[in-house]
């Protein structure tokens, strides 16, 4: 018998104790703020110089914190370092902080981009997401395209942008093809990621919900965790590297 394909679902809760808000729950970013959604609103930010301004502002706030992996985050990367199964995640989040605990980029699918680097909308230029803050640095609140002067934003998929579906039919063929799913930190409401959940029950993988709320999974599930992530995650994963020694 063949190693497990592990896939892990992962939301914006696997970063809070990296000190990344998350959006929705009690304390969640866009709970306390309503109005930071329009930042990140494709018609908003396109037609809006102000929103620009504010979300280029958001996102410098959020990388001068310097976010660093955490315990859960590190816990997947030991997972797939041992060897005891085959590892793919699957995020929901931006934040690049699967990779930098130690996950090869090939070993995760980001449904939603990254804020790591920017992109054109109009010439589709990229680069890294430092160069637009040195600009702010030097006095430019909404830095254009240095190559076309197309307005820039962070290479994410905003509110009102379709997913790209190259990464959403890979996402869908690992859902198909794991033995184990857990979804971790996301509340399962947001589609067509929630529907990942869906394929991998239908396919016969065992279910796990690390969460700190309900989601409409929780009757799918064989187990629903409801501890800190940063706790419950690396217990579940040594239990789950036991059983596979």
């Amino acid at each position: 018998m063949g190693r497990q394909l592990v896939a892990f679902l992962t939301g914006a809760g696997i970063s809070t104790d990296s000190g990344i808000p998350d959006y929705r729950g009690p304390h969640g970013l866009w709970t306390r703020h309503p109005e930071y959604e329009k930042l990140a609103t494709y018609d908003y930010y396109m037609t809006d110089p102000e929103i620009r301004r504010r979300s280029w502002q958001m996102r410098r706030e959020v990388f001068d914190l310097r976010p660093q992996p955490n315990a859960a985050h590190r816990a997947i990367a030991s997972l797939a370092d041992s060897g005891a199964a085959a590892v793919r995640v699957i995020t929901q989040n931006v934040d690049g902080l699967h990779q930098a605990a130690g996950l090869p980029d090939r070993k995760v699918l980001e449904l939603h981009g990254t804020t790591r680097s920017v992109v054109c909308t109009s010439c589709e230029a990229r680069g890294p997401i430092e160069d637009v803050f040195a600009r702010m640095d030097a006095g430019e609140a909404d830095p254009p395209c240095s190559v076309c002067g197309g307005i820039l934003k962070t290479a994410t998929v905003m509110f009102g942008e379709a997913l790209d579906a190259a990464v959403l039919l890979k996402a869908g063929a690992i859902a198909q093809e794991c033995t184990v799913m857990l979804a971790v930190g996301t509340s399962l409401q947001v589609y067509p990621a929630a529907g990942l959940v869906d394929l991998a029950a239908a396919a016969g993988a065992r279910l796990v919900i690390v969460n700190a709320t309900p989601t409409p999974y929780d009757d799918l599930a064989a187990e629903v965790v409801r501890e800190p992530i940063g706790e419950a995650l690396p217990t579940l994963l040594q239990e789950l590297r036991r059983s596979e020694a």
